[in-house]
């Protein structure tokens, strides 16, 4: 026997019961994406955030723990010299090709100093000295690097293993902020270097608490559909069977009423 739910008229109901659940669905997965869309109002951009740079001195004194969180890639600006004498190298091998970070510590008018990344150096290459005399330094400030994989045996004269207070303060007597500011194509520190790219867009994701409750919303509608449409079926079909049943059983009473 047919099943009741292939009637034209059920053939209707499924339609629409599934058109709502792709529906809730859609409506779901939009409003969660949205609920954790990253935050507009932290996303930036590096190289438009050098127009605004604000002074090293107003965020971090000499030797201050910098949290990455609320420092890290902020553009600064620093008045100074470079200490040319206490320029060292810090091993980087982007795709594979051996070289150099270039770093120099800017001694500020007070006789504490920033570490200024000036840029990479291909293994061999002729570096030139930083420019003399009192400059306007203004670039990124980047947290100190992890340590990396232990090397055995003592980095050569002139080298560091990488580009963290930690590690200067054995090399340089300057007091030291804590960080290193990496620089701009365009300033003159970087000539015949290759810039270091400026840090990825901070991104900060904030919670919508309105489009959470919307996904909570579509995902409850689209759950009761589904449930509403298991509970019709569930009813058709019994009533159906009690329909048969009942059919059968008027059937089996009509011979004994006519034999009476």
């Amino acid at each position: 026997m047919r099943s009741p739910l292939l009637s034209p008229r059920w053939l209707g109901i499924h339609l629409v019961a599934v058109l709502v659940a792709v529906v809730c669905v859609a409506g779901t997965s939009w409003q969660f994406v949205r609920s954790f869309e990253p935050d507009r109002e932290v996303i930036t951009n590096p190289v438009e955030d050098l127009a605004g740079a604000v002074p090293l001195s107003d965020l971090l004194e000499p030797g201050e723990y910098m949290h990455p969180d609320t420092f890290a890639n902020s553009a600064v600006e620093v008045t100074g010299h470079y200490d040319a004498d206490a320029q060292l190298l810090v091993p980087r091998h982007p795709d594979g090709v051996h070289g150099h970070d270039v770093i120099v510590p800017l001694v500020t008018g007070d006789g504490s100093a920033v570490t200024v990344n000036r840029g990479w150096a291909k293994e061999g290459q002729d570096i030139p000295p930083p420019p003399e005399g009192e400059v306007d330094v203004t670039g990124w400030l980047l947290p100190p690097q992890d340590s990396g994989p232990l090397v055995p045996g003592e980095p050569p004269e002139g080298h560091v293993e990488r580009i963290a207070t930690s590690v200067l303060v054995n090399e340089w007597d300057h007091p030291l902020y804590e960080g290193y500011i990496v620089l701009p194509e365009q300033d003159p520190a970087t000539a015949s270097l290759t810039p270091v790219p400026p840090p990825e867009p901070p991104v900060g994701v904030k919670i919508n608490w309105r489009s959470l409750s919307y996904t909570v919303q579509w995902a409850m509608f689209g759950v009761s559909g589904v449930v509403f449409w298991i509970i019709l079926m569930r009813r058709e079909v019994k009533e159906a069977r009690s329909r048969r049943e009942g059919a059968s059983q008027e059937t089996e009473d009509q011979p004994a009423v006519a034999g009476s």
